[in-house]
């Protein structure tokens, strides 16, 4: 059976409540880390940054649209522009001025067609962009909640974190100054069991918080004061102090 000093042993609670505190610390950065409200804005701001690249994509078609439709009624104008300089010149045939009227007719008709459906492309840009407006406002908002959340929780895990370096740091120093033969059952155990030391207090152990039984109360009585005995329930060292049984 493995042995140490009893005062040895007793320190042993000192190096589990700063393993208990750092096991405490990275739980608390995990809650913070998981926090519902970063996961609802994260799956939030996804959708409205989907919604806004397809109204985004809307917009840049109709702008295009709309570019080749007022280069057609462009086009058009020129033509019955020029048409009509022919025809105000009054030079040329009689039937190729009566042709040429003919053309001017058919073209204001076409001209008059391109300028409504530029109009309706106009109005339905107008819509979009207005549509992609009140969008992005939508993603602004979601961002800026996120960042502040984000922010909120990043100044939380800051502290957190500086306690734990804090916190390891003299968990490092105390676990120095202990026999490497006891430090290394104690880690051995820790990792383990998830409590490396735990004291038995009135034969009750509190590594899992349970009465000992008879038995094994009398097979720790057997035991001498620098054995190591462990706890049947959690595992953890029992660490008896003056008033254990």
């Amino acid at each position: 059976m493995a042995k140490a000093a009893p005062g040895e042993q007793l320190r042993l609670l000192d190096l589990q409540a700063l393993d208990a505190k750092l096991k405490s610390l990275n739980n608390q950065t995990k809650v913070l880390d998981q926090d519902p409200r970063i996961v609802d804005l994260k799956a939030g701001l996804s959708v409205a940054q989907s919604d806004l690249v397809v109204i985004n994509t809307e917009v840049a078609d109709l702008g295009r649209e709309l570019v080749k439709a007022e280069d057609d009624v462009a086009q058009v104008a020129a033509r019955i522009a020029r048409d009509e300089a022919k025809l105000n010149s009054g030079t040329g045939l009689s039937k190729d001025l009566m042709a040429l009227q003919s053309d001017i007719e058919s073209l204001n008709k076409r001209r008059s067609d391109l300028e409504d459906a530029e109009l309706a492309l106009m109005e339905r840009l107008d819509a979009a962009t207005a549509r992609q407006g009140a969008q992005q406002g939508v993603v602004d908002d979601i961002t800026g909640s996120f960042d502040g959340i984000r922010a909120e929780l990043d100044a939380a895990l800051a502290a957190i974190d500086a306690v734990r370096q804090t916190t390891a740091a003299e968990r490092a120093t105390l676990a120095a100054s202990f026999d490497a033969g006891l430090l290394a059952i104690y880690d051995r155990t820790l990792a383990k069991y998830g409590v490396g030391a735990a004291r038995l207090f009135h034969g009750t152990s509190e590594g899992s918080g349970m009465q000992l039984s008879p038995g094994d109360v009398a097979d720790i009585k057997k035991a001498a004061e620098d054995d190591i005995v462990f706890c049947p329930d959690s595992g953890a060292i029992l660490v008896r102090s003056a008033e254990w049984n």
